[in-house]
């Protein structure tokens, strides 16, 4: 499976262009790498575009509508900034949790604040698992254990933090 790859950053990541591009196109991967945070208050939990916040019922509405409106549902989608599937008792998995229950048929997210460059790396590993085939889950295992065998990211901080939500194939 090679993946096709379209990149949308700084200041032409804004939520009109996000939207444009989630509902016009079909991509079964899409990949946040933005800063957001999760609170008990829906109009609170956020992700941040470059001209305003994602409020997380706008963000809901955006993978509902691409999911119940199109046989283009999102396959997988990766949140890989700092704390995105950290929750609590009204939802338990964050910003994860509620892409999921918007029909993201899988989502990976992140448990606590993560490393930059051990994300990066990461994602680098995860995404070659699934060029070579291998099921979210295992892609995802394997990189981990990536990370785990590099001296300078053996500590849990760096390759813990990551789970899968969802369809593990």
């Amino acid at each position: 499976m090679q993946l096709h790859i379209k990149l949308v950053l700084d200041d032409k990541f804004t939520f009109k262009r996000f939207k444009e591009e989630l509902t016009q196109n079909n991509f079964p991967i899409v990949h946040i790498t933005t800063h957001g945070q999760f609170s008990s208050d829906p109009l609170k939990t956020v992700l941040v575009a470059y001209d305003k916040l994602i409020n997380i019922r706008d963000f809901d509405s955006l993978i509902r509508d691409k999911t119940e409106n199109s046989q283009d549902a999102i396959e997988l989608l990766v949140l890989s900034a700092c704390e995105t599937a950290k929750g609590n008792k009204q939802s338990v998995m964050g910003i994860a949790g509620i892409a999921a229950q918007a029909g993201a048929r899988s989502t990976v997210a992140t448990l606590w604040r993560v490393d930059a460059n051990s994300t990066a790396l990461l994602m680098q590993e995860f995404y070659k698992g699934l060029n070579n085939g291998l099921p979210k889950a295992e892609a995802l295992r394997q990189a981990q254990l990536s990370l785990l065998s590099n001296p300078q990211y053996q500590k849990s901080y760096y390759w813990a933090p990551f789970l899968l939500v969802g369809s593990w194939l």
